[in-house]
């Protein structure tokens, strides 16, 4: 598939989808939307695949919404903004349940939308440079499509002051917040963070890590209670009696690599 707003690139087990809209700081207009949805998608069919990557090229990780998009959307009808506002709620909903691990690899500013691909991603490393706010309420609206994922990564209590102040915080701000996992001085450094976390993920099972990532889901903010305690007990149980956990129990017990580890 050609894209015109997005670069793929599998390196490996490697997948890597990078913004690539400089000019423009990445901002999301349909074109963009659709492409990173359709990368995703290209990249979770990918058997090689086994970590995706997302990136971006210029000053700019994604500055929210583009400008022209926004002046096209000015004049859509009520159905064209509902059709609008599912592309990027597809967009999130594909990238928050990609089967594969996410890093978010963030070097510069990430605004609105930008900021919710950083919370969708499983783990985020940005410079120190980064940059984000939720900006919305400055337009009369409000970060409606993206706020499972951002609240999900701040907080109620956080969001309580970013949504209704739509100041910007710094990288480091963002790391104590909890949005992102590591914060390094350098493009180039960011580049080392990313790379070890990658070779960390390789390391685990890939079935293991996509049933770790519905068992967040199904888990997260429930009450312990009878459902919960006997959904989590039919899960280790698939797991232990599964190809993948029958083979990592053995490699450890004969103290060797489980056949997922290729190097």
């Amino acid at each position: 598939m050609t894209f015109s707003s997005i670069l793929i690139e599998v390196d490996g087990p490697v997948g890597i989808l990078t913004l690539n809209k400089p000019d423009r700081h990445n901002a999301f207009d349909e074109t963009l939307m659709a492409e990173i949805t359709a990368g995703l998608k290209q990249l979770e069919a990918d058997p090689a695949v086994r970590v995706v990557v997302l990136s971006a090229t210029g000053k700019s990780f994604c500055a929210g919404a583009d400008l022209n998009w926004m002046k096209r959307a000015a004049g859509y009808t009520p159905e064209q903004n509902l059709a609008d506002a599912g592309n990027l709620a597809e967009l999130l909903r594909t990238l928050n349940t990609l089967a594969k691990p996410t890093v978010a690899r963030v070097q510069g500013p990430a605004y609105g939308g930008g900021v919710g691909l950083v919370a969708a991603c499983d783990v985020a490393v940005a410079s120190y440079d980064a940059m984000f706010a939720l900006t919305e309420v400055k337009l009369g609206l409000i970060p409606a499509v993206i706020s499972p994922y951002v609240i999900a990564a701040l907080g109620e209590r956080q969001c309580r002051r970013y949504f209704l102040t739509a100041e910007r915080f710094s990288a480091a701000e963002g790391y104590r917040l909890g949005l992102l996992h590591e914060i390094v001085p350098s493009e180039e450094q960011l580049d080392e963070a990313v790379g070890e976390i990658v070779d960390k993920l390789l390391k685990n099972g890939p079935a293991a890590q996509a049933a770790s990532k519905e068992l967040i889901r199904a888990v997260a903010n429930q009450p312990i209670d009878d459902a919960v305690i006997a959904d989590t007990t039919r899960r280790i149980t698939a797991m232990r009696a599964s190809a993948e956990g029958r083979e990592g129990i053995a490699a450890f017990l004969e103290k060797r690599k489980p056949h997922w580890i290729t190097d």
